[in-house]
């Protein structure tokens, strides 16, 4: 007998279909639609983006970071509220996980601001925390879009402690702040000056010639919730545009 239902339900409506490989193009335009919407909807001009191991934890021997990682998110959010806007600036933005993604959204939170959060599907779940604001949850399958998403709002973003993920991230955004590939600065701060000297030899990189003496002013050390904020409000361009969402240009030789 012939299942009438399903030669009538149109395309969209297939979840089959939809989750084969035949429809990862729609799949992918969905992860870049969807998001949009959403951050329109919610009123989302831009953000500021936190990044760490989703392995740390408050009482664990790098616990200092995750507490002065939410004491961060919470003086950026209450900086962020006391801006005149109708629109939600500077809004603090993370994968969504734990660790310093936790501490950044509960730091939010703390200050009774909205946070976003970026999940990612993986084989082993990562579940998302708690303090992410429900409707600026989103889950991603792709990890070149949810990167997009990172980028394509950030004013900031601050690194934390983490492992090859948050290295990925910080790699992948210091690329583009040395190609000027976006049409807007975006200041980099890595947070825990120690540590990031001690994982990354910058000044081997300068004398291996691979990069110049000048990208190491792509990016800013921090070591305390205070002294990160002031470098965000002295680098950070207020605009006074209130489209949302306030996306970052891509710049190309054909458009200077």
């Amino acid at each position: 007998m012939k299942n009438h239902d399903a030669e009538e339900s149109p395309a969209y409506l297939d979840a089959e279909f939809l989750a084969s490989d035949d429809a990862r193009p729609l799949r992918i335009i969905a992860e870049y639609l969807n998001p949009l919407r959403r951050l329109r909807l919610q009123r989302v001009h831009d953000t500021i983006v936190f990044f760490g191991s989703a392995r740390l934890s408050a009482e664990g021997p790098l616990g200092r970071f995750y507490s002065e990682a939410r004491e961060l998110a919470r003086l950026v959010t209450v900086w962020s509220s006391s801006l005149p806007s109708h629109v939600h600036r500077f809004v603090v933005c993370s994968g969504g996980g734990g660790g310093i993604m936790e501490a950044a959204n509960r730091g939010a939170r703390d200050a009774g601001g909205r946070t976003i959060g970026l999940n990612i599907s993986l084989p082993h779940e990562q579940e998302p925390n708690p303090y992410v604001t429900r409707e600026l949850l989103f889950k991603f399958r792709y990890f070149f879009m949810r990167k997009l998403w990172f980028a394509h709002l950030a004013r900031a973003m601050v690194v934390f402690p983490g492992g090859f993920g948050t290295m990925d991230e910080l790699m992948e955004v210091l690329t583009l702040a040395q190609t000027q590939k976006l049409a807007r600065k975006l200041p980099i701060i890595l947070y825990g000056s120690s540590y990031w000297n001690e994982i990354i030899n910058f000044e081997a990189l300068v004398r291996h010639g691979v990069i110049t003496r000048a990208d190491l002013k792509l990016f800013i050390f921090a070591d305390d919730p205070g002294g990160a904020l002031k470098l965000l409000q002295d680098a950070i361009e207020v605009s006074t545009s209130e489209k949302t969402p306030a996306f970052a240009a891509s710049r190309c030789r054909e458009t200077l």
